[in-house]
């Protein structure tokens, strides 16, 4: 089983750990939070200002009732503000030192997001399975995050599988508990604060130096996780694979 897995390893495990215990401030004034926000745009991750944790509504957004606190994007344009340029990621970090950011999924990389323990079991085994996985991170409310290539686009517009977040897919009976973000959704890359007075954050258990995998080699033993999660059997013969595959 790879050292990796259940601890942090170089700049983005002693980068992320430090975050944990440092506020907004201090970390953006010492350069670690900017430092993984750019290692995330240097992996092709494009990036997009988000909402953070405030007093009150427990969202900077000011939306009484907001759905996904500090979790969303504070542009309706924020799959055509994405991007990897590091001179307007450097400004939006150094502007705004409390907030958390968005990474647009289906441009170069999708995520696969499953219940946290279901994904440390799948972690687990696809390590030990010496199957190259990418990055990975975790989130302390409780969901895993895998990073893999995206599933590109199809010659034909209606094989797009569109995902929104928080949106289950039609065949969710197959993959219990796992969210396949790719065209039109995104999710937060570490480092973000959720909201709380305990700490809560989204940080890499894997940084973004690891490549992007195909999400086909990662899926079965997701979903099998996903499954054992949720109380059922694996069913190989009758998984139904997203459209376009």
């Amino acid at each position: 089983m790879s050292a990796e897995f259940g601890g942090r390893t170089g700049l983005w495990g002693k980068l992320s750990e430090w975050l944990r215990a440092s506020g907004p401030t201090e970390a953006a004034d010492e350069g670690g939070r900017e430092a993984l926000l750019l290692a995330a745009a240097g992996a092709g991750l494009p990036l997009a200002p988000a909402a953070h944790p405030a007093p009150g509504y427990g969202c900077s957004c000011d939306r009484v009732g907001c759905p996904t606190p500090a979790r969303h994007p504070v542009s309706f344009a924020w799959q055509t503000q994405s991007t990897t340029d590091r001179a307007q990621i450097e400004r939006w970090a150094r502007h705004e030192p409390q907030a958390n950011f968005i990474t647009a999924t289906g441009m170069t990389h999708d995520v696969l997001d499953v219940p946290l323990e279901a994904g440390r079991q799948a972690l687990e085994r696809l390590l030990d399975s010496g199957i190259e996985v990418g990055p990975v991170a975790e989130s302390d409310d409780g969901r895993m995050l895998f990073f893999t290539l995206t599933r590109g686009t199809p010659e034909d517009e209606d094989e797009w599988w569109p995902c929104e977040l928080d949106c289950h897919p039609e065949t969710m009976d197959e993959h219990p508990g796992l969210r396949w973000h790719c065209r039109g959704s995104y999710v937060l890359v570490p480092p973000a604060r959720l909201p709380g007075d305990d700490g809560r954050t989204v940080h890499w258990l894997r940084g973004p130096e690891h490549p992007l995998p195909d999400p086909l080699t990662l899926l079965e033993t997701l979903t099998d996780a996903c499954a054992r999660h949720a109380g059922q059997e694996p069913d190989h013969a009758n998984t139904a694979w997203p459209s376009g595959h």
